[in-house]
């Protein structure tokens, strides 16, 4: 699937006034917001969402832990929003394309198909502004302990959990004392071998299949490190996560792509933005949903559309 600057991107539809805010890219790409486990930062993922207008928007795999669900349930109002706001996006025009990872790997099972606007789809090769061609993927395909020993990857990520959980209670403690926040995970994955091995085999997977398939880089979350780099001729750009870093990656209008620090963003639009109408228009109710997805079935086209490895019939207009 090509998507980017071949496939007649409309300027999305909300009120005029609110494309002028801060946050206006051509595309964001976010991965691993893990809704439906204690680590979720929804809270500040909503708010960005809110405050973002963009054309295109990537889901880069893990954005519900579905792992986490099975084993307990877990669902607050603030990860509710969250899904609220993606589908409001979609609602004023922006695409928006779910790419699942291992954490909500049951989505598998659906893709080439639409809910609500968003699509689901295994892949996505984008075309920049500027004419550079991107692999989209979560990435757990080219890690070797998901791909073939899942119970110590599921191990591993309950592990992870509690030392977030940790994390945050004793960065509680060191703000009442004035110290600034640590991350006992990533002190623990800079300092443990084995752990660097890891990342840095699963980066190098990653450019190497960019190299294969002929493309300019590859875009990717899945190991919670945001990063921006340069090997050889192959550009690596990982999304972070919002579980610990709350990183996410832009592509300006003329190509150029960030690494955003989502809080202090959000923060910044805030600071600068004394017109509260600014702000994205209120979600819209279930009813509204409804009625909007009826209204583009109606103009259901038979012309094919080529998704990934696959072909599907229709196109919505």
């Amino acid at each position: 699937m090509l998507v980017g600057k071949e496939a007649d991107l409309d300027v999305c539809s909300f009120p005029p006034r609110a494309l002028a805010m801060p946050l206006n890219y051509r595309t964001v790409w976010i991965s691993d917001a893990h809704l439906g486990s204690r680590s979720a930062q929804a809270a500040h993922l909503s708010r960005f969402i809110k405050h973002i207008r963009c054309q295109r928007l990537y889901l880069v795999g893990d954005i519900v832990d579905m792992w986490r669900l099975r084993s307990r349930w877990y669902w607050p109002g603030e990860h509710n929003n969250v899904i609220r706001r993606l589908l409001n996006h979609t609602k004023h025009g922006t695409d928006v394309i779910f790419i699942p990872g291992n954490h909500d790997e049951g989505a598998r099972q659906f893709l080439h198909l639409e809910f609500g606007g968003i699509r689901v789809l295994p892949y996505a090769i984008h075309i920049t502004a500027d004419g550079r061609k991107l692999l989209v993927t979560h990435g757990d395909q080219y890690d070797l302990v998901v791909k073939h020993s899942r119970l110590v990857s599921m191990l591993g990520s309950t592990a992870y959990e509690s030392l977030v959980t940790m994390n945050r209670w004793v960065n509680g403690v060191r703000a009442r004392m004035g110290r600034p926040s640590v991350s006992l995970s990533k002190a623990i994955k800079m300092k443990v071998k084995s752990a660097c091995m890891f990342m840095s085999r699963f980066e190098e997977a990653l450019i190497q299949e960019a190299v294969n398939r002929d493309l300019d880089g590859v875009v990717c979350g899945h190991i919670h490190k945001p990063e921006i780099r340069t090997e050889g001729d192959i550009e690596y750009y990982n999304c972070g996560d919002w579980v610990e870093s709350c990183s996410a990656l832009v592509e300006h209008h003329d190509g150029r792509i960030e690494l955003l620090d989502g809080i202090d963003a959000v923060e910044h639009v805030i600071a600068q933005d004394k017109q509260p109408h600014l702000h994205m228009p209120d979600e819209p109710n279930l009813d509204e949903l409804i009625r909007w997805d009826h209204d583009r079935l109606a103009g259901y086209d038979p012309e094919p559309l080529t998704f990934g490895e696959a072909s599907v019939q229709g196109r919505f207009s």
